[in-house]
């Protein structure tokens, strides 16, 4: 609800499932390796793990400088990790290389306006419209820097056109309405709104330009209901909370405002804004120990907030706290010698204090002061009465300021903040090909599955000690060069430094897979590419690693993760649906996709038949039923895990938030307590928003 519209950009890729083996004959070794490690790279991209998808790209730039798919997807990456510039200079690289790459100049003119500099987005945008007239995408970002350009007659006919050709897009019909506020054409931009609400209700910025037309307006339970919609959206987001408080403090429902600004701090512990409301509530309703709690917290987030120094000064000459009171008021009176109301707070608490001189002195002070006051506001904003350069002031007809009472401007200094853009208007990237549907929108995550890696765990304030006897034995014997690690979980910031040792690794084995390796080596290549997020490669190796030794239980457990998470990046049915050309594709694809779980719980299964006591099993197989959507057999699973370690923390926790999506609160709040207790930190997030 300002006049910016911040762009936020999300980049999905199309997840391949060949199998890939990154060496080849020295003779074509180049070549072959910069198309299959760019293939493994935007796999690993269609993962939102941006770091180690750079690492790929690199790998493909060093074998073919000349192509221009690894810089764009690599601007892809970076755009992700906010590297703006970065993402616009590998964009004008891959043009470089290929200028017929159109997607590039999308791209680039994406990272031109997250810079700010639109007139050059649109230069990217008009090469684009080019090759297609109507692209939907390019038409929509170009009226979208148009309009933060402020060439309002040139986005007016950008968005018509775009609305010509898909009279369906509910973004579309957003800008325009967004376009009609900055022209203060509110009738035509409800229309507006009013239309994209009429396609699709999940979209959250309509409601709040709602909310900020009726706020305007001062019509309150409209903007309140505006609001609702957007916190039913985005429950999440503290600013709504605040925003709400603020219409509800207007509409006299100050319950309701203090309820709200209670809940945006447990949301943002460290909102100032609401901190800051909610002392000035309370120091209305005269609970002023509480009020000078709030104001103190305010500074203590921003020493320098004069506006919570000042009544944090009031609250203290009303609680009788004279001498702290003057500590605030001359804290103010050093960087801001001319605001004249702290002389007469000043004396009030002199007064107090029975030193009537320096109270009178005081006075004369203020007195002196408004008499003499500033001629040139503008020049000096900071010493105006209401110390904001944004307040307004009545001019005289001599264009002379005109004076305004001391009451007049202490009911401006101590105003309700409001936070005018609580969600930023989303120019999102339209062109989706693949990506984990399955994470958008989610809030709650559950903790991540048990996976071989090379990388020792970090240490953790959860009791568990990852365990796990038959790895431990392997890593006793010392048949492999290097000790091996369950964790749960792979994140590649923890091994991103290892890319060049993981790709040697993989190197060297391949290179002597022609004389046989054992099965500990191909063990190990299975780990390897399992980190490398290569799965169908992981899981080839550990077939073999499997095939020469049925009783390798380290290497099903391997596979077991391999598999599901092979299984986790393949397209969900709902996608598919959006993917495939028909109905049968779409039942193909489900069916491929319950094989690969399956698959992988066939490996936890022969695990817990040689040894019935890996509850790191039990809960990976709890995890594969509760991504199915399978919630009493995931709970079944993460019990029998629970029934061998009761110290384990994270089956307390995912069995806690299947409870949850069961809608057995009372068992949910159980386990979650437990879980915290175990050192599960999400645990408390989640206990709290129970409550």
């Amino acid at each position: 609800m300002g006049n910016t519209i911040r762009k936020i950009f999300r980049i999905i890729t199309y997840f391949s499932l060949g199998v890939f083996s990154l060496i080849s004959p020295a003779s074509l070794q180049a070549q072959i390796n910069a198309e299959q490690v760019l293939t493994i790279g935007r796999n690993v991209l269609s993962m939102d793990d941006y770091m180690l998808a750079i690492q790929y790209f690199n790998q493909a730039i060093k074998a073919k400088p000349y192509l221009a798919d690894p810089y764009f997807f690599r601007a892809l990456a970076k755009l992700n990790l906010d590297d703006y510039a970065g993402a616009e200079a590998d964009c004008t690289i891959a043009i470089e290389n290929n200028k017929f790459k159109t997607e590039a100049y999308k791209l680039r003119g994406f990272a031109r306006q997250l810079q700010g500099k639109d007139s050059l987005a649109i230069e990217d945008y008009n090469i684009g419209l080019t090759y297609n007239p109507i692209d939907k995408n390019f038409l929509f970002y170009k009226a979208v820097a148009q309009t933060e350009l402020k060439e309002y007659e040139g986005a007016d006919s950008t968005l018509n056109t775009l609305l010509r050709q898909y009279p369906r897009y509910d973004d579309g019909y957003t800008a325009r309405a967004r376009l009609r506020l900055e022209r203060n054409d509110t009738v035509a931009a409800l229309d507006d709104i009013e239309k994209a609400l009429s396609i699709s209700k999940a979209q959250i910025n309509p409601y709040l330009m709602k909310a900020e037309i009726f706020w305007k307006r001062k019509d309150w339970p409209n903007a309140a209901s505006a609001i609702d919609a957007a916190i039913r959206l985005r429950p999440e987001v503290p600013d709504l909370y605040i925003n709400r408080a603020f219409v509800r403090y207007n509409s006299d429902d100050f319950f309701g405002a203090m309820s709200d600004y209670n809940y945006a701090i447990e949301l943002d512990p460290n909102n100032s804004a609401a901190y800051f409301n909610r002392g000035l509530l309370r120091y209305e309703v005269k609970d002023l120990s509480k009020a000078d709690d709030d104001m103190t917290q305010v500074l203590r987030l921003n020493p320098d907030n004069v506006h919570a120094r000042f009544n944090r000064g009031l609250i203290r000459l009303e609680e009788g706290k004279n001498q702290e009171a003057i500590a605030d008021f001359r804290t103010i009176e050093s960087k801001h010698p001319r605001f004249y109301p702290i002389y007469y707070a000043i004396a009030e608490a002199e007064r107090n204090l029975g030193n009537f001189r320096q109270a009178a002195a005081n006075i004369r002070k203020g007195e002196e002061l408004v008499a003499n006051y500033v001629h040139d506001p503008e020049k000096n904003p900071l010493d105006r009465p209401a110390i904001a350069a944004s307040e307004t002031h009545s001019v005289k007809a001599d264009g002379r300021m005109e004076e305004e009472s001391e009451t007049e401007v202490m009911e401006r200094f101590n105003h309700l903040v409001t936070i005018s853009q609580a969600v930023d208007q989303n120019l999102t990237y339209n062109e989706k090909i693949k990506g984990r549907v399955q994470d958008r929108n989610v809030n709650v995550e559950m903790e991540p599955s048990y996976a071989l890696t090379l990388v020792a765990p970090g240490e953790s304030l959860k009791s568990l000690s990852n365990y796990f006897r038959d790895l431990d034995d392997l890593n006793r014997m010392r048949i492999l060069n290097y000790p091996l690690y369950l964790s749960a979980g792979l994140n590649s910031s923890d091994y991103g430094n290892m890319m060049n040792e993981l790709f040697e690794i993989s190197s060297r084995l391949e290179q002597a897979s022609e004389t046989g390796l054992r099965p500990a080596d191909y063990l190990l290549l299975g780990v390897v590419e399992t980190m490398l997020k290569n799965y169908p490669l992981a899981i080839s190796n550990l077939d073999k690693a499997i095939a020469a030794n049925p009783q390798f239980t380290v290497a099903y457990m391997a596979r077991g993760y391999a598999r599901y998470a092979n299984a986790r990046y393949f397209p969900t049915v709902n996608e598919q649906r959006n993917l495939s050309n028909n109905e049968e594709d779409a039942f193909l694809d489900r069916t491929a996709y319950t094989s690969l779980l399956q698959d992988a719980m066939s490996d936890f299964d022969k695990v817990l038949s040689l040894n019935p006591r890996v509850v790191f099993a039990w809960f990976n197989k709890g995890n594969i039923y509760y991504e199915a959507g399978d919630f009493t057999s995931a709970m079944q699973a993460y019990s029998e895990a629970i029934r061998i370690d009761p110290e384990f923390g994270e089956a307390y926790f995912n069995r806690g938030l299947a409870y949850l999506n069961s809608g057995n609160k009372n068992q949910a709040f159980s386990d979650l307590s437990k879980a915290g207790e175990l050192g599960v930190i999400p645990s408390y997030n989640i206990l709290k928003r129970m409550k």
